[in-house]
């Protein structure tokens, strides 16, 4: 009987032990974090608007931590080929996912996605939030108002063509909603990826982008686009001599690009709280304060949970946007 109560006893004492052991090696995986490079997911081509965030970040990462940023474009399906892989990384602290305001478009719009945005995921943080533009290559459009463009486009239905990230993705429905607000027929053009898709427009292959103010910024300033208006119903600092939609008669034409973070489902509590922290840390910097001024965006203060509110939300927004437009992958 005593032998039996000393082995019992010893067996809760070993499970206890087991139980401190673990909890130790949990907050040591968090507190010694990074000890490598991480690889951070981002699922569009280089050049585009994630990267004008992604690349800057990067490098204010290395001088927080010590460690690199190492940024893995992987474009393809509107950012969900990107959003797959990164799905299906070991919840370590060595991959993080660098989506966007398209990832909470694509399950309305992608009918066979195999991950769930909040189910396969855990929200870290908001990155960055900028308007959209609305900008034209000056050579192929003559338009130099927003209403001239309106004009010209119902003049001609579908003589005009825009290009985008790809289908489903926020450049996509910003254009859909453009159509649907000012009863025009403009073409969609889907490229893999935002950079691609500038590229074209800059080149003049393309009349017309609405794109992220991120990507667009440093072109219009060097006159190779020309922007008609800024979506919302503000003035952006970066850019006040654009006018904004609620002042050409589009009080409701509001679409921001927005960046955030994510870490693989099953990331340890402790880790995604070190991972906020230092991301923090980067984004405080006076140099990432600057670039986020001149391409449009201020500093989000959105974590964890807010944050994952944040993107249900955004999800069921973009449904509602996707039904009623009719928007379908092409």
């Amino acid at each position: 009987m005593t032998q039996s109560f000393q082995r019992r006893d010893v067996l809760r004492l070993a499970a206890a032990g087991a139980a401190v052991l673990c909890g130790g090696g949990a907050r040591a995986q968090g507190s010694n974090w990074p000890t490598r490079p991480v690889n951070m997911i981002v699922p569009f081509p280089a050049g585009g608007g994630t990267d004008a965030f992604a690349r800057p970040l990067s490098a204010q990462f290395a001088k927080v931590t010590g460690q690199t940023l190492v940024i893995d474009n992987r474009g393809g399906a509107g950012g969900t080929v990107g959003a797959s892989i990164a799905s299906k990384a070991q919840p370590d602290g060595y991959t993080l996912f660098m989506g966007a305001v398209h990832h909470a478009i694509a399950p309305s719009i992608y009918p066979k996605l195999d991950y769930d945005l909040e189910k396969d995921f855990v929200p870290l943080m908001l990155l960055a939030n900028v308007p959209q533009v609305v900008v034209v290559n000056p050579r192929r459009v003559t338009a130099n108002t927003l209403q001239e463009f309106v004009a010209a486009a119902k003049r001609s239905p579908g003589k005009l063509n825009y290009g985008s990230a790809g289908a489903g993705t926020s450049h996509h429905l910003a254009g859909e909603l453009f159509k649907l607000q000012t009863n025009t027929f403009i073409t969609h053009i889907p490229y893999r990826g935002a950079g691609p898709a500038l590229s074209d427009l800059i080149a003049g292959n393309v009349d017309l982008m609405f794109d992220g103010l991120g990507s667009s910024s440093q072109h219009i300033k060097g006159g190779r686009i020309k922007a008609l208006m800024v979506a919302g119903s503000k003035r952006n600092p970066a850019f006040p001599d654009v006018p904004c939609a609620a002042e050409v008669g589009l009080p409701d034409y509001t679409v921001t690009t927005w960046y955030g973070l994510w870490a693989p489902k099953g990331t340890p509590a402790d880790l995604q709280a070190r991972i906020v922290d230092d991301m923090k840390k980067a984004l405080a910097s006076d140099e990432l304060k600057a670039i986020w001024t001149q391409n449009g965006s201020e500093i989000p203060n959105l974590t964890m949970g807010s944050y994952g509110g944040f993107v249900n939300s955004e999800i069921k927004r973009w449904a509602k946007v996707v039904k009623a437009s009719g928007a379908k992958l092409e």
